[in-house]
């Protein structure tokens, strides 16, 4: 073999070597569901939504028994490892001036929920527990303008 062929030979199966490992990377994942409940009660709608800082959130929609599969990428896929902030959004429009809200809305935020999941491996019983503290579901109104809501109301 002459250095040239050889010198081609070796560029191509390293950037062959380079690109299959490439499409392979990103974070590791492991499957995660569990439930969402409310005051011991299963939550029968929403998402679910875990914020690993510097990556992709994962989300999952909730069932009506309460019950959640987080996906990052792909269907089903789960969440990276690690100890991440939760959000909850439990509510459903009731016209163009309404929101319907069946969890309170301090779980729909990171900065509010007050909400963490510590993920180690992979997990069918993340379960995450929401209350109403002695609130109970309401609709929030709007004006229609800005769409702001009413002073004094809200949760």
């Amino acid at each position: 073999m002459n250095i040239v062929y050889r010198s081609v030979l070796f560029l191509s199966i390293a950037a062959a070597a380079l690109i299959t490992t490439g499409c392979n990377r990103g974070p590791k994942l492991v499957k995660v569901s569990g439930r969402v409940l409310i005051d011991g009660k299963p939550l029968e709608k929403g998402f679910v939504q875990v914020i690993p800082k510097d990556q992709r959130a994962a989300t999952g929609q909730i069932d009506k028994e309460g019950r959640y599969t987080l996906t990052t990428f792909e269907a089903g896929d789960g969440c990276v490892l690690g100890t991440h902030e939760v959000t909850v959004l439990a509510n459903e429009s009731r016209g163009p001036t309404a929101l319907h809200w069946f969890a309170p809305k301090k779980y729909s935020e990171p900065n509010t929920s007050g909400l963490t999941l510590e993920i180690k491996e992979e997990t069918d019983s993340a379960d995450i527990n929401l209350t109403w503290d002695g609130g109970k579901p309401f609709t929030e109104k709007f004006e229609d303008e800005g769409l702001q809501p009413p002073a004094g109301e809200g949760n």
